[in-house]
């Protein structure tokens, strides 16, 4: 790939797409185009054929997505189905009908089933039902992932899916409300530390082991798949270890310096017990994470700091 090659990346605003817009810089690309949801609305189809059609790219990243917690989910599986689907749709038609040889579409380790075996391998998918709190995001995702794989089957191109394990970074949702358990924990360890070390109450036991990657390590694997093609159609993108939600919670609480006491509420729910994904097939082509997770919340709470006046207006767009 040409360092002077046309990149579009949907959701360039976004924690993904903004890791992959910097990344591309990083590596000497002078090509790259971002559109903001009030400059293009992907889910209207006209607009998205005008725009390839005007700025002809040779590489579609697909990072652009309507995403929210559980609550969220639950009370607009409509809009949750239908706006990721239009969108990836719109992307993934017009980019075909316009002949742009490389697409890659991310997803969400949540397109395998509830009960996979762990850890889950691409080979898991649709060998089972869906965790229901986030199911109607997921099979939007899943219906990117297949028509992506057909394209591949019937026109030959290069568009490949990649499904990442949780992530967490520059730019994350911070939100209490609708945020994940990363960076929901640094901002209660921070400002508990903030409100004389008060104690930190959280959910469940902290038995359940999670898996975490620093966006930016994702973002390599994006410009990965971008200077090389992958054989397969589906990859998993992660670093391929897990801890307990009490070894994150002591890991947070070191970092942000609070002294009190964490409370652990075992009347709320745990949710899955493990969640690990299977990253073998992206090793063995040859990527692999680099960041830690300590060094990972290190700048994740660095950068919090730094940016702690406007954090509550951080939002995560679609594009």
């Amino acid at each position: 790939m040409d360092t002077s090659s046309k990149i579009y990346i949907a959701g360039h605003r976004g924690m993904v797409g903004s890791a992959v817009w910097r990344a591309l810089e990083k590596k000497g690309y002078t090509n790259l185009i971002g559109k903001t949801s009030k400059e293009l609305d992907l889910k209207d189809q006209t607009k998205v054929r005008s725009f390839f059609e005007t700025e002809k790219p040779d590489v579609v990243i697909d990072a652009a997505a309507r995403v929210g917690g559980i609550l969220a989910n639950n009370d607009y599986p409509y809009q949750f189905i239908m706006e990721n689907m239009q969108i990836q749709n719109n992307l993934i038609d017009e980019a075909l009908k316009a002949d742009i040889a490389k697409f890659i579409f991310l997803g969400s380790s949540c397109i395998y089933p509830k009960f996979a075996p762990q850890p889950l391998k691409e080979e898991h998918l649709l060998t089972d039902t869906l965790e229901p709190t986030n199911e109607w995001y997921a099979i939007a995702k899943i219906t990117g992932v297949k028509v992506c794989q057909a394209i591949r089957k019937q026109f030959n191109k290069d568009y490949v899916s990649l499904m990442p394990t949780n992530l967490y970074g520059y730019y994350d949702n911070f939100d209490l409300k609708t945020s994940h358990v990363l960076p929901a924990m640094i901002r209660k360890f921070h400002e508990a530390k903030n409100n004389n070390n008060a104690d930190v109450t959280l959910w469940g036991s902290g038995t359940p082991m999670r898996e975490f990657l620093f966006v930016d390590d994702m973002a390599e694997a994006v410009v990965y798949a971008v200077e090389n093609e992958l054989p397969e159609f589906l990859y998993n993108v992660g670093s391929g270890k897990d801890i307990t939600i009490k070894e994150l919670a002591e890991t947070i609480q070191k970092v942000t310096g609070h002294q009190g006491e964490i409370v652990w509420d075992s009347d709320k729910p745990d949710g899955t017990p493990r969640k690990l994904m299977d990253v073998s097939k992206m090793k063995k082509l040859g990527w692999q994470y680099s960041t830690e997770l300590q060094e990972g919340i290190e700048k994740t709470y660095t950068w919090f700091l730094e940016n702690i006046e406007n954090i509550k207006e951080v939002k995560i767009e679609v594009n």
